[in-house]
């Protein structure tokens, strides 16, 4: 059985474009990679709780706020890990500036015997929508596509 994560992506607009929130996920792996590495603030849950929910906790984990108000559905999607993302989408404007992450215990460096904590998130940034659909992993750049979609449905032959 594969594993399953849900998140919220966040957007707002801008004066160009519309802006979204990636985050950028810490620990020493991640350090020195940019596009293709950021990512929805999302985590992992199981069969006993809902998926919004799960969602909503991660991104009060990751990002130290509490949110709440009307989400827009925006499906699933695998990633090549195998791993299936449910994916929520709100309109909410959040200082990328104050996160506050939990944080996480690796051996660092390997096969050291010392243990460190990283934050699980090290930051967060808004982007244009072109630049997020570089910055994020493959695997969830649906999402991006499936709120553009939703927020303009003439542009996208649908209605």
């Amino acid at each position: 059985m594969h594993k399953k994560s849900a998140g919220i992506l966040f957007y707002r607009p801008g004066d160009a474009a519309l802006k979204i929130l990636l985050v950028h996920p810490g620990g020493p792996f991640w350090t020195n990679r940019d596009e293709g590495a950021w990512s929805i603030p999302k985590g992992e849950f199981d069969e006993s709780e809902n998926a919004l929910l799960a969602a909503r906790r991660e991104v009060k984990e990751e990002l130290g706020i509490d949110v709440s108000g009307t989400f827009i559905e925006l499906g699933t999607a695998k990633q090549k890990s195998g791993k299936i993302i449910y994916c929520w989408a709100i309109e909410h404007d959040v200082d990328a500036s104050k996160i506050k992450s939990n944080t996480f215990e690796l051996e660092w460096p390997p096969k050291s015997g010392k243990k460190q904590n990283f934050p699980e998130v090290d930051r967060a940034a808004w982007f244009a929508q072109n630049d997020a659909e570089k910055k994020i992993v493959s695997g969830q750049k649906p999402f991006i596509e499936r709120l553009i979609a939703f927020l303009d449905p003439k542009a996208h032959g649908q209605r």
